[in-house]
């Protein structure tokens, strides 16, 4: 029985990338960026995957991961898309509306005509680089802290612990998100992620924590010895090859 393809799409908040890949992870044509258009209502959304998915090859089914938490699919927060121009910009009250509880993975599904799964970046990032056992923690660091936990290779619920506060007011999310990367510089920044995880390790006793997105190479040398042996990091391309591999979670 031949490979099936899987057309993956990392949605984020500065651009949405996509390729297809079989079930070995392999892609099958040059990967596809194309910037995040704002503002960007759930079917602008829908379009681009779409239009992206018109230039590359055709798909037994398509993997989409996106920012924000997601229940079977259904949208309960995503913290972009509902601004006039992308991350950190005004919040705009019709789009807060629109995204509210829609149904991305139906809608997906419905305008491609192929099995769609739906789930958020960190848990499709993660899909890619897990060993499938143990207790293992994935973060991405990107515009802000994404994350996904699992337990022997299944996916525990999802959640926005990264909107937690951890300093002065400030959350996770802003505390080592690009914004702050690009005030800081990669040293200071480095010095921040160091002490996220040493803050971490006692809450989550992970067996191995995945370190992932596009900012987890400018972790600087002297950062990444101080890390720990039970730490990895792990290449941005992760996100497309778990849009293949997320198929193969254990469900239930």
């Amino acid at each position: 029985m031949p490979d099936l393809l899987t057309l993956a799409v990392d949605c984020g908040g500065g651009g949405i990338k996509a390729n297809v890949l079989d079930d070995a992870g392999t892609a099958h044509a040059a990967p596809v960026r194309v910037p995040t258009p704002y503002p960007l209502p759930p079917t602008l959304l829908v379009e681009t995957v779409a239009e992206i998915a018109a230039g590359l090859p055709a798909a037994d089914r398509v993997t989409v991961g996106m920012p924000g938490m997601l229940r079977h699919g259904v949208v309960v927060h995503t913290p972009h898309y509902i601004t006039r121009s992308g991350p950190r910009s005004r919040v705009e009250p019709e789009l807060l509306e629109a995204w509210s509880s829609f149904d991305v993975q139906a809608a997906v599904a419905a305008r491609l005509g192929i099995p769609a799964l739906v789930l958020n970046d960190a848990e499709v990032h993660g899909a890619g680089v897990i060993a499938g056992s143990g207790f293992e923690l994935v973060l991405t660091l990107g515009t802000g802290l994404g994350s996904a936990l699992f337990d022997g290779g299944r996916l525990a619920p999802h959640l926005e612990w990264s909107h937690a506060p951890v300093r002065r007011g400030a959350t996770y999310d802003q505390y080592v998100g690009e914004p702050e990367r690009r005030r800081l510089g990669d040293g200071l920044w480095s010095r921040r992620v160091v002490a996220v995880v040493d803050g971490l390790r006692p809450v989550f006793r992970w067996d191995r924590l995945y370190l992932g997105g596009g900012n987890s190479r400018r972790i600087t040398p002297a950062a990444l010895a101080r890390l720990g042996d039970d730490v990895v990091i792990v290449p941005n391309s992760a996100a497309l090859v778990g849009g293949a591999r997320a198929w193969d979670l254990p469900q239930g």
